[in-house]
């Protein structure tokens, strides 16, 4: 069984449509905590690093093989608690952030919260560092979109998201930092790549939670 960490419930039809393109008949249990992002937007991903690691020892628990957790925000802290239980715990925006790097060294990212900003331009350094490669990174915030989205005006987050891209200049690639922006990505044209990272982050999780890597070691806090 594969655990979805959220941040907001519109992720739940979204990965399960990916979960039957990319991994028919794998079992998927969504843990949706949207106060975790309200918290972290607050006072910082650190402050609800408890929080999230109880969550994934209770996934541990109920039989999780690995967990991707599909915020951006707190990605890294999921990380490094499931590093801390020995549960494979796979942030969903790092395939797009090595795909990203390998696009080129030019790299824009597009995002709607503030919080998201930093981690993605750290994840993309580590990326960066893995590959061996420098990269320049240019980080663009889409005024009021978050509201829309929020709001539930989807066509208008979108949107705002999409004229933001839109307007990005001479990058080699465009990162979509939060998974609630994918379909962005649909209203863009042009030669240079926009990356999303729900269906890459999904395929890599399905492979995390399909392996044969021994558990045994596991521990539930």
């Amino acid at each position: 069984m594969l655990t979805l960490l959220h941040t907001s419930p519109v992720h739940v039809p979204v990965f399960d449509a990916l979960r039957d393109e990319e991994a028919p008949g794998l079992a998927l249990r969504h843990l949706v905590r949207p106060e975790l992002l309200d918290r972290a937007r607050e006072l910082g991903p650190d402050a609800v690093a408890e929080e999230v690691a109880a969550a994934l020892a209770g996934a541990a628990r109920e039989g999780a093989r690995a967990v991707l957790c599909t915020c951006s925000t707190i990605g890294a802290v999921a990380e490094a608690a499931g590093a801390g239980i020995g549960l494979p715990v796979l942030r969903g925006d790092r395939p797009m952030a090595a795909a990203a790097v390998a696009a080129g060294p030019r790299i824009a990212v597009v995002a709607t919260v503030e919080s998201t900003l930093a981690p993605t331009e750290d994840l993309i350094a580590q990326e960066a560092d893995r590959a061996g490669r420098a990269v320049r990174v240019r980080t663009v915030l889409v005024p009021g979109a978050w509201e829309r989205f929020e709001a539930g005006d989807t066509e208008g987050y979108l949107e705002a998201v999409a004229t933001a891209a839109r307007e990005v200049p001479a990058a080699d690639a465009i990162v979509l930092a939060q998974a609630s922006m994918a379909s962005a990505a649909d209203r863009l044209t042009g030669g240079v790549p926009v990356l999303s990272s729900p269906r890459t982050g999904l395929r890599a999780a399905a492979q995390l939670a399909t392996s044969d890597r021994s558990l045994s070691g596991l521990r539930t806090m």
